[in-house]
Order: C-alpha cells, then structure tokens, then sequence
C-alpha cells in the first residue's frame, strides 16, 4: 500500500517526465525534417517547431505548473497533427 500512495503522490511529475523526453525527441525530428514540408503542409517553420518544443521541454522539466500544461499540449500537437501531417508529404500521400 505504501508503493501506490507513493506513486500516486509522485504520478503527474512522472507523466511529466515522460513528457519532457518526447518533447525532446520531437525537437531532435522536427530539426531533422526538411524546411518545405512545413511549408507544403501550410504549418509554422522548421525552426519555430523546433523552438516551441525545446522550450515545452525546458518548462516540464523545470516543473513550472502553468507551463507545463502549455508544453504538454503543444507536445501533444506536434506529436498528433503536426508530425503525421509532415510524414506522409514527405512519403508522397497528399491525402491528409
């Protein structure tokens, strides 16, 4: 019982955590994507999406609460829209 109490009390700074590392993998892929499938895809540039998600991560790895939440979201977008988006012009599927 003392496990989960821990854990519970510890769970949203592991969320985080986790979090910060897929954030930092986004960066490390957006910077590695070329510059005009963000322009093709009608998205923000390269270097703003590579901007947008170090600075996620630097905020959830700090712990800072509001901000945190902002860089949550902004991971989650770029890991749910922004990213499928990019590969399948990338890969030739224009469907998207």
């Amino acid at each position: 019982m003392n496990f989960l109490y821990f854990l519970a009390l510890n769970l949203d700074r592991y969320v985080f955590q986790i979090l910060t590392l897929t954030a930092i993998v986004g960066a490390v892929l957006a910077a590695a994507t070329r510059e005009d499938a963000f322009r093709a895809g009608d998205r923000q540039g390269k270097w703003v999406w590579v901007g947008l998600l170090a600075g996620s991560a630097v905020a959830m790895a700090t712990g800072m609460q509001f901000l945190s939440w902002i860089g949550a979201v902004i991971t989650g977008v770029y890991w749910f829209d922004v990213r499928p988006q990019l590969k399948a012009i990338i890969n030739g599927d224009y469907s998207y």
